[in-house]
């Protein structure tokens, strides 16, 4: 099965089921690629952050080179991470997800969010780096700490925007997108930005369902995408005792009374409300799995009662950085 397509303002079509790679082990993550296009998956979302593009690469040039699938036929998404806003590091990230990747250009690059860091080399820094579940093989620290927190860099996200911007000018990038952003950045993006972002990742799902921030892009033509659809219950600082969405009364009997699964359910709710998501697996049966989510509709008392199960929970709050001038989930935020 293929996956249905999402517009984004620009032209270019994303599949609106893709595969995610957060948290995939070394050795896991390029079968996982590789099963996955063989599912009929297009769209595979990546990130520096995550530590295993280049694995993704090959699995990308293996499945090329079988012919099953052609370059333009992907749909392939990558992220800036915090440490390359500065605009004279942004080509830097970009490029080294570009080169792991083995590709001569994505289809969409985002800011992973708008609060920079201080790029800092391994070699000249004592204190901690900071686990995400994924092993590092880059020189630079991925989250620079000191007792106060992230060690934070002032660079405005217009600048590292403008710097992105040059990218697709170049036609190394031909959609640009942000991640984690609130309503005034994005605003703020849209007014002072040259190019709009064609999409915005978030983190989505029905404890978290963000209605008026899903509102707020669509109405301005900005495609959104669901990071953690399942509320990422495989995150390294879990709870124990956290009960998984997929686990609810609700979802699961809307899933027995469909005859899907609970997981499919929770897709197909982000789906219908022109969400794409990018659930990520490293099991053949789930990849599978979680792509059969079009040969049934939910209704809207369904869709209603997912929505009606929000408690505005995050999995990721993304805490550490509360201190940061451009923390978008602060209360009242201003600049």
């Amino acid at each position: 099965m293929t996956s249905q397509k999402l517009d984004l303002y620009n032209g270019q079509k994303m599949d609106l089921i893709g595969l995610g790679t957060w948290k995939s082990n070394p050795g896991e993550v390029q079968a996982a690629v590789e099963t996955a296009i063989d599912c009929g998956y297009r769209h595979i979302d990546c990130a520096w952050l995550y530590q295993n593009e280049d694995e993704i690469g090959d699995a990308i040039q293996v499945k090329i080179n079988q012919g099953v699938v052609k370059r333009e036929e992907l749909f392939i998404v990558s992220k800036l991470w915090h440490i390359f806003h500065d605009p004279k590091d942004v080509r830097t990230g970009f490029s080294e997800s570009l080169k792991a990747l083995k590709l001569d250009y994505i289809d969409l690059y985002h800011m992973h969010s708008p609060m920079g860091y201080q790029k800092i080399n391994q070699k000249d820094y004592a204190g901690s780096d900071m686990s995400i579940g994924v092993k590092l093989k880059t020189d630079q620290v991925m989250f620079p700490m000191d007792a106060n927190g992230p060690l934070c860099s002032d660079v405005d996200y217009m600048d590292t925007w403008k710097e992105m911007e040059k990218l697709v000018d170049e036609g190394l990038v031909k959609s640009i997108g942000i991640s984690n952003f609130n309503q005034y950045q994005i605003d703020r993006v849209c007014k002072e930005g040259k190019i709009k972002p064609a999409a915005h990742q978030i983190e989505l799902h029905p404890y978290l369902t963000q209605i008026d921030l899903v509102e707020f892009c669509q109405k301005k033509g900005i495609a959104v995408t669901a990071y953690s659809p399942f509320g990422s219950p495989d995150r390294p600082w879990k709870p124990e005792d956290e009960e998984p969405i997929h686990s609810n009364p609700v979802i699961k009997n809307i899933a027995t009374k469909v005859g899907k699964s609970p997981f499919q359910v929770i897709l197909r709710y982000l789906n219908q409300r022109n969400i794409s998501a990018v659930p990520k697996s490293a099991t053949a049966k789930n990849i599978q799995s979680n792509i059969q989510v079009f040969d049934f509709k939910l209704s809207d008392d369904e869709m209603k009662s997912i929505s009606a199960l929000n408690k505005t929970w995050r999995a990721l709050d993304f805490a550490w950085d509360s201190g940061h001038k451009f923390f978008p989930f602060a209360e009242n935020y201003k600049e």
